[in-house]
């Protein structure tokens, strides 16, 4: 009888993962539905935005390093000559679909995150669910900083340079859609993850396979792989490596503190 309890338990939360599941896609899938109908506004002032000599970020980097007395290829930029092929029937309905699906999770993230807390909430003692009751906050708001973060700042420089690079003059750069939107929502969906840094962390100092020293340990290490993939991703200027590099040196310092601010709350849970 116990066993059988223990099973229909176990099958009753299945069904009810299964529907927090399906409630997470029908939200993606409305978002998705909303940015297709749009799609025209939607490539005009954000996918395509950074070709657009006039970008903001553009504009204002220029400003700042000429306030510093810096030259800046910022000041320089011009899109004029450059436009996308689609060199595929399919090339603009298949990837305004994809783009769409993507920015539909991304807009959909905070819900997301809602109906996992949904599920896992039960299972959290009263005490517990009021210590994590930010949660769903705190991992949103790092979320949309990473969106922002990628959009007005690792984007813009990014395509600044990735579009005036050449090897040689006998080679022409002759763009594709789907490289360029590829680019753009990969980078706002995979740095927008980045910053979660902050909360994995913090899980995996909970369940013990991270501590504060292990951290601290690798510091240097950490610091020298940022800077690899800052270097990677931003013109060959040390102005736009700092520029990429700061932000993210400081979400892994706060993941120190979150963590060892964990061992120090299981610490004393334990007297």
């Amino acid at each position: 009888m116990g066993e059988q309890q223990k099973e229909m338990s176990f099958l009753g939360h299945l069904e009810e993962l299964r529907w927090h599941l399906v409630r997470s896609a029908a939200a993606i899938f409305i978002m998705t539905i909303i940015f297709f109908v749009f799609a025209e506004q939607v490539y005009n002032h954000f996918l395509l935005a950074h070709i657009k000599s006039d970008f903001i970020t553009y504009r204002l980097f220029c400003d700042f390093f000429n306030f510093f007395g810096m030259d800046s290829a910022f000041c320089n930029v011009n899109f004029d000559d450059k436009k996308l092929q689609s060199i595929k029937v399919t090339s603009q309905l298949m990837n305004s679909i994809w783009s769409s699906f993507i920015l539909g999770i991304i807009v959909s993230f905070p819900y997301i995150l809602w109906e996992i807390w949904r599920f896992v909430s039960p299972g959290l003692t009263a005490h517990e669910i009021k210590r994590s009751r930010g949660f769903i906050f705190i991992a949103s708001l790092l979320f949309f900083i990473g969106v922002f973060f990628s959009f007005y700042v690792i984007a813009p420089i990014s395509i600044q340079f990735l579009y005036n690079y050449q090897i040689t003059d006998a080679i022409q750069n002759s763009f594709t859609l789907e490289s360029h939107i590829g680019l753009v929502t990969n980078m706002l969906l995979g740095v927008s993850i980045l910053f979660e840094l902050p909360v994995l962390i913090y899980f995996l100092t909970k369940i013990g396979l991270i501590t504060p020293e292990f951290l601290k340990k690798y510091r240097k290490h950490a610091l020298v792989v940022v800077l690899i993939v800052a270097a990677i991703i931003t013109p060959p200027d040390v102005a736009s490596q700092v520029i990429v590099a700061i932000p993210i040196l400081i979400l892994y310092e706060i993941s120190i503190k979150v963590s060892r601010r964990v061992i120090k709350k299981q610490q004393k849970d334990a007297k």
